[in-house]
């Protein structure tokens, strides 16, 4: 298997940093992390289907990871930027046609460039979507949890602290082996002036949920996208609630009959797309879409 490679480039005029993994030929993956998380994350799912042909593009979104940090976060930390700034990284790599799995927020930027409504030219591009613990609808309670930790990022006098913060806050992604949490540990850090670690994301993105009210209440985006869909919901999410996927089913893909749901046991919100029960639907998806 070809080995990960590193890639930056300016896209509506900020820096990008994005992993590509497998062959140059293969069919076309976008794997997009979540809120506070960065591509680092898709790293077992992008290995699992590099392995079987596919390439998958991982980026870090706009003020994540080694991504550029805005220096106008009111404008351009919400969906709408990030599904221009997916179109400009499209364009960019000449990509045509992608599968897009998004986990979180990346499943919710996956839904408005599918959708069509924001970046015309993406609904032609995207070939299936799979939505990680991501719904047209998130539960107020789980946002507020989430605005609680997320915009007041702790730090630590060492990173054996900041990984015991990380297997806290993230054990609703269930099972990790100490290796991965030691790899997401040490991916998500960056070191303060005083010489604490904190996690690797820029504080001011939480405001996408002050600056934007109801950015991710998204049902007119669902409601218009017209290729398959495969949701997979952590059995213990508390931010996709099984009345919105009874809605999902009824709705767009899911009147259409183009919507796949899996429950996820032992996970919260989101599953870490690390183990088989999470790899193997994805990929088995991925290839009945693309056949």
């Amino acid at each position: 298997m070809n080995q990960p490679t590193s890639h930056y480039a300016r896209l509506l005029d900020r820096e990008i940093h994005w992993m590509d993994w497998g062959p140059r030929d293969g069919e076309v993956v976008i794997a997009w992390h979540g809120l506070a998380r960065t591509g680092r994350d898709m790293d077992e799912l992008a290995a699992h289907l590099a392995a079987g042909g596919f390439r998958v593009i991982c980026p870090d979104t706009l003020g994540r990871g080694l991504s550029q940090w805005s220096p106008a976060p009111d404008e351009e930390y919400q969906l709408s930027f990030y599904a221009r700034l997916a179109e400009a990284l499209c364009d960019a790599l000449g990509l045509v046609r992608v599968h897009w799995v998004g986990t979180s927020m990346g499943g919710a930027i996956g839904m408005v460039c599918a959708s069509g409504r924001v970046v015309p030219r993406m609904k032609a591009r995207i070939e299936s979507l799979v939505l990680n613990d991501n719904a047209p609808e998130l539960a107020p309670a789980a946002i507020e949890r989430i605005k609680s930790y997320a915009g007041n990022p702790p730090a630590f006098d060492t990173v054996a602290e900041l990984e015991s913060f990380f297997r806290t806050v993230y054990k609703p992604y269930g099972w990790l082996s100490n290796a991965q949490w030691r790899r997401l540990t040490e991916t998500s850090t960056r070191r303060l002036p005083d010489g604490r670690v904190t996690p690797h994301y820029d504080p001011a993105m939480v405001r996408q949920f002050t600056a934007h009210d109801n950015d991710y209440l998204i049902w007119p985006h669902y409601d218009a996208i017209e290729v398959p869909v495969l949701c997979l919901r952590g059995a213990e999410s508390d931010l996709v609630l099984p009345e919105t996927i009874d809605a999902m089913r009824t709705r767009g893909p899911g009147a259409a009959g183009r919507l796949q749901v899996l429950e996820v046991p032992g996970c919260g919100h989101a599953p870490a797309l690390n183990v088989p029960a999470h790899l193997v639907p994805i990929e088995v998806f991925l290839r009945a879409a693309g056949a």
